[in-house]
């Protein structure tokens, strides 16, 4: 197993590139985490706008989550919910 740390002086060509790489893809990595929490600081604030104009945020989610679900299965779901209902004598 090669060495990907530390070291003296003659580093292996394959070691200095896979330090590289290393190097590369914490680097990517570090940039869409500050990218990705930017993006959750802005959902908060549309959130907080549409609750401030008297929208239930609660709801909200759910429909972004129906429609993030291919039209099919969610149609099989809700069958399958109504169903299930149904077996039980209703809510």
């Amino acid at each position: 197993m090669s060495e990907i740390g530390g070291g003296s002086g003659g580093m292996r060509p394959e070691t200095a590139l896979a330090q590289g790489r290393l190097k590369s893809l914490v680097e990517r990595i570090e940039r869409l985490e500050a990218d990705k929490a930017a993006v959750m600081g802005d959902l908060k604030e549309v959130y907080a706008e549409a609750k401030g104009d008297g929208f239930d945020v609660r709801i909200l989610r759910k429909i972004i989550r129906l429609r993030k679900q291919d039209s099919i299965k969610r149609q099989e779901e809700e069958a399958l919910l109504d169903l299930y209902i149904s077996a039980i004598g209703g809510l």
